[in-house]
């Protein structure tokens, strides 16, 4: 028999080669994080100030102060919306489209920019009298930072006490180891509270609102439901589910008395000025 050598040359080449690209890979990575690192200690041996014009003169501003100003930042359109009319408005549509029936329709994207609006169009008042009482006198230099935050809160104030019910306010008012009890409020004379006791008053207040309306636009809608299932079951259609019959005629129901007219009527009518 013949003996059969194996050429193992290729192999070991192969090797070598695979050697080669390794120990170049490895050293270009070490390059790159050295320089990485030069870089970087360069950058971090220079500080960086940021510098905020406050009272028409240069003024640093420290990083704890540019933490929590960003902090702020982050946390003001949930502030925002919760100290306006949105959620009152969202929670209203959230209710009639489980009233309905529908799961998707409309969209949260559609009901969130209708409610966006239409809290704008509420609280437009309310901004406009922020912006020439507080903002345009600040941007003039006619009041300082502090004055511009007490006048900017007022008209939020006087809104969310037109909003509040006196119960709810009473509430956080003996919470909070304060001993008055008011009886009826007058927004005049206590916006001079703190916007600790106000806030949640007023969201707890909206809550209660708008589940109310929810209830009171389930009913009619509750009606057909269960006329559609005794009538399926007097007819012996047990295993057809009601709701595949019902949700024609709410929708119906719904659009012969204009319903999106008058839920917007009555959210925006339902808003003390």
């Amino acid at each position: 028999m013949k003996s059969k050598t194996l050429d193992t040359a290729p192999a070991s080449k192969r090797i070598h080669i695979g050697r080669k690209t390794f120990y170049r890979s490895l050293g270009l990575g070490l390059l790159l994080m050295f320089f990485c690192i030069v870089l970087s200690s360069r950058a971090s041996a220079q500080p960086v100030n940021f510098t905020i014009n406050t009272n028409g003169e240069g003024s640093t501003m420290d990083s704890l102060k540019l933490l929590f100003t960003f902090a702020l930042i982050a946390l003001a359109p949930s502030l925002l919306i919760m100290m306006t009319s949105f959620t009152r408005i969202i929670i209203v549509f959230s209710f009639l489209r489980n009233a309905l029936g529908l799961q998707q329709t409309p969209p949260n994207q559609v009901m969130i920019g209708l409610a966006l609006f239409l809290s704008l169009f509420i609280m437009f008042p309310t901004i406009t009298e922020m912006n020439d009482t507080a903002i345009k006198p600040y941007s003039a230099g006619e009041i300082t930072q502090e004055e511009a935050i007490d006048k900017v809160q007022e008209p939020l104030k006087v809104f969310m006490l037109k909003q509040t019910k006196s119960a709810d306010l009473n509430l956080f008012l003996s919470i909070s180891d304060k001993n008055n009890t008011i009886t009826e409020i007058n927004a005049d004379q206590l916006k001079d509270l703190g916007l600790q006791i106000i806030v949640p008053a007023f969201i707890t207040s909206e809550l209660k609102r708008a589940f109310l309306i929810g209830f009171l636009l389930f009913l009619p809608f509750l009606v057909i439901d269960m006329i559609v299932a005794s009538t399926l079951m007097s007819m012996g259609m047990v295993m057809l589910p009601p709701t595949t019959i019902s949700l024609p005629f709410k929708l119906l129901l719904f659009i012969v008395v204009d319903g999106w007219s008058l839920i917007m009527d009555m959210l925006i009518r339902s808003f003390h000025y």
